[in-house]
């Protein structure tokens, strides 16, 4: 596992985000607002294999949550139902209030993903990556390009809209996918292993990214095999074999197993 942080910038806390309430009218206490991801012995499986074993997951909205396990583990999967792109077996799951089986597409329209292979066309340029994933949002001229004009600060691509994007380092094609999942600015996003491959600078330039995010109220679920952006999140779930097999802060964590790094819980509870 490497060492190496990502960066000196956090989240305002690493153990508890901030969780929004809606305002009251009748000076009665503000009513939580409802959590970004409800999971309920969320199930998945592949003739006779298990893939997801009935797991339970909250995740409040704003929240940095961190879901780490080995390969295999069922992570991927996981994240492939709460996007609506396979129904699970069985069980139930609400993102951002809709439920995944019976209203999948309101959960796409107001979510982002980006894996690890960054989800991008590279015979296609930078600017035509844009425009294809601009429309497949349907966002409006007037918004797509000021979105655009963001979108090439942020990944530091500007005077490079015509470059195909095979040509691109790792660590410019890693922004230009972060631009792209998030072009028509969603409430939720989900990276899978994004940083899977990069080198420490650009992963630290990255986070920076995503910290940002996490600030304008962005709930993010990622998945990683670095501990050092582990350490990050507001919250972890470590799942194995397709079960939950820990939950916590990082601090928690590391509390509940006498002190030791996260690595080393890690290893040890895989």
């Amino acid at each position: 596992m490497s060492k190496q942080r990502p960066t000196s910038r956090r989240p305002a806390t690493t153990d508890q985000p901030s969780r929004p309430a809606q305002p009251a009218s009748n000076g009665q206490p503000a009513t939580p607002v409802q959590p970004a991801i409800t999971v309920r012995a969320l199930r998945k499986q592949f003739g006779g294999f298990t893939a997801v074993d009935d797991i339970d997951l909250d995740v409040a909205r704003g929240e940095v949550f961190g879901f780490l396990g080995p390969n295999g583990s069922g992570k991927t999967t996981t994240i492939r139902m709460l996007t609506g792109t396979i129904r699970p077996t069985s069980g139930h799951a609400q993102v951002l209030g809709a439920d995944i089986v019976h209203r999948p597409e309101d959960v796409r329209r107001r979510i982002g993903y980006m894996s690890q292979k960054f989800s991008l066309f590279e015979d296609m340029t930078v600017e035509e990556n844009l425009r294809f994933y601009a429309g497949v949002y349907e966002l409006p001229a007037e918004r797509f390009e000021a979105q655009r004009a963001y979108i090439l600060r942020m990944a530091d691509l500007v005077g490079r809209e015509d470059e195909l994007t095979r040509n691109l380092s790792v660590g410019w094609r890693q922004r230009l996918a972060l631009g792209a999942a998030t072009i028509h600015d969603p409430d939720l996003l989900f990276l899978d292993e994004p940083t899977s491959g990069v080198d420490p600078v650009a992963r630290r330039q990255f986070w920076d990214l995503l910290y940002d995010l996490a600030a304008r109220g962005v709930t993010l679920f990622v998945t990683t095999h670095y501990m050092d952006e582990a350490a990050h999140c507001h919250r972890l779930a470590f799942i194995s074999a397709g079960r939950i097999i820990a939950e916590g802060s990082p601090s928690q964590l590391r509390a509940d197993h006498g002190g030791a790094s996260l690595d080393d819980i890690f290893v040890g509870l895989v």
